[in-house]
């Protein structure tokens, strides 16, 4: 189709209003957010992040310096953020909060002058007093603070390492810049919003490290050629960001399937079978608290795999396979106390069936999540949460995502009333 065949139609008519964003999540329903906009070029980026902030359920207050201004329009501003920005301090005394206090003060972007007011006190514009008292409530536990640096890469000197580091020291959360053309640069809008909710997660996943599997495992049969099966790895990715919005030291291992995450969530893609398995298990001997195992791990792979590539045009080819090892047992083996989340997939059995052939894992994992073929439909399916006590039917990735880090958090509970109990 051409760039130049609109038809002259109307849009397809929608309930959402003007000002409404699409929600993306609640994970920060009932959470007030305050966006510090400082006079960066940067600022112009502010409204975006104002809108991705409530595509997640948050309620946003813009303040806004003079100069910020010069680079993002008050129109703009309010436009996103759905209320007046705050430009100057009046009797009102919004800088205080007092009347409806912020859980988070983002400073995005945060230039080299405000980041160095903030370190040392000074409260010479809107939003540097403004830090003031929100460093005051985060010393008081009433808060976060976070701040995203931008900058030309000129100005990265000493002076910043030392107030960039004074203010973490305080227990300002930084957010590292987006490192391009040598520059700090301001984050993606999703970045920063899942900066700002992991500060904000009460979960007892924080700080946890957690393994999350996903993908093909592409077994080679020559130098050019290798067997893959269809599974991209959407799930595990989805399980992945979930625990990271809530504060897990999660990581995502991704078999290679021309398939990339969008969310920001750390990623580390194996090309092969043997690549893969030698990932996961040198996580495993690190240590693991948790591993959720989603990946469509390779059965069988070639006995011999052809240095090179195999000649074309033969009538026929022989190719002999033999059994891969099982990656879950080797992880497990490696690090005996990781809790294990389990998947088994199947195609053309009964519900029965596969809940009969899943519980066989639970000797070992305490929970299997366990599909069919004919489950699927399109990029989302439908799961069987299989466990000790019982098996619960889950209807789409996202809420399988948020099954799976819940029954991860139950198990926080369970590990603290042990210890307790000794």
């Amino acid at each position: 189709m051409s760039l130049y065949d609109w038809d002259f139609r109307a849009p397809t008519p929608s309930t959402m209003g003007d000002h409404d964003v699409p929600r993306a999540s609640s994970r920060l329903e009932g959470r007030r957010i305050a966006l510090l906009v400082t006079g960066g070029i940067a600022a112009m980026k502010a409204p975006e992040i104002a809108r991705g902030l409530r595509r997640h359920g948050a309620s946003v207050t813009a303040f806004a310096s003079e100069d910020a201004l010069r680079y993002v329009a008050r129109d703009a501003l309010e436009w996103a953020t759905l209320g007046p920005v705050v430009s100057a301090l009046t009797w009102k005394a919004e800088h205080l909060s007092d009347g409806a206090p912020f859980d988070a003060y983002l400073v995005a972007p945060a230039t080299h002058s405000t980041i160095a007011k903030i370190a040392h006190g000074i409260g010479d514009t809107v939003v540097t007093s403004t830090m003031i008292s929100a460093l005051g409530r985060m010393e008081q536990g009433r808060c976060q603070v976070l701040i995203a640096p931008t900058m030309h890469g000129t100005m990265h000197n000493s002076q910043l390492v030392d107030n960039a580091q004074r203010l973490a020291a305080q227990g300002v959360k930084m957010i590292a810049p987006r490192d391009a053309y040598g520059k700090h640069n301001l984050p993606d809008t999703e970045t920063l919003c899942i900066a700002v909710g992991r500060a904000l997660s009460a979960s007892p996943l924080r700080g946890r490290k957690v393994m999350v599997t996903a993908g093909p495992t592409p077994v080679p049969i020559d130098g050019v050629r290798r067997i893959v099966n269809r599974f991209r790895g959407r799930l595990g990715a989805q399980v992945a960001e979930e625990l990271i919005w809530r504060g897990a030291d999660a990581e995502l291992i991704l078999g290679d399937g021309a398939w990339r995450p969008k969310a920001p969530i750390p990623v580390t893609v194996t090309r092969t079978y043997d690549e893969y398995r030698d990932t996961v298990v040198a996580r495993c001997k690190a240590g693991m608290w948790a591993g959720v195992f989603s990946a469509g791990v390779a059965d069988y792979r070639p006995k011999v795999a052809v240095q090179g590539k195999i000649a074309s045009g033969q009538a026929t080819y022989m190719l002999e396979m033999e059994p891969t090892e099982k990656v879950i047992d080797m992880a497990m083996a490696a690090d005996p106390r990781m809790h294990t989340v389990a998947f088994k997939y199947l195609e053309g059995v009964s519900e029965e069936e596969l809940i009969r052939v899943a519980g066989q894992r639970l000797d070992r994992a305490g929970l299997v999540v366990a599909t069919r073929g004919e489950d699927t439909r399109g990029t989302d399916q439908r799961a069987l949460m299989v466990r000790a006590d019982g098996v619960t039917p889950i209807e789409n990735k996202r809420a399988i995502a948020n099954a799976i880090a819940d029954y991860l958090e139950g198990l926080t509970g369970n590990v603290a009333m042990m210890k307790a109990a000794e």
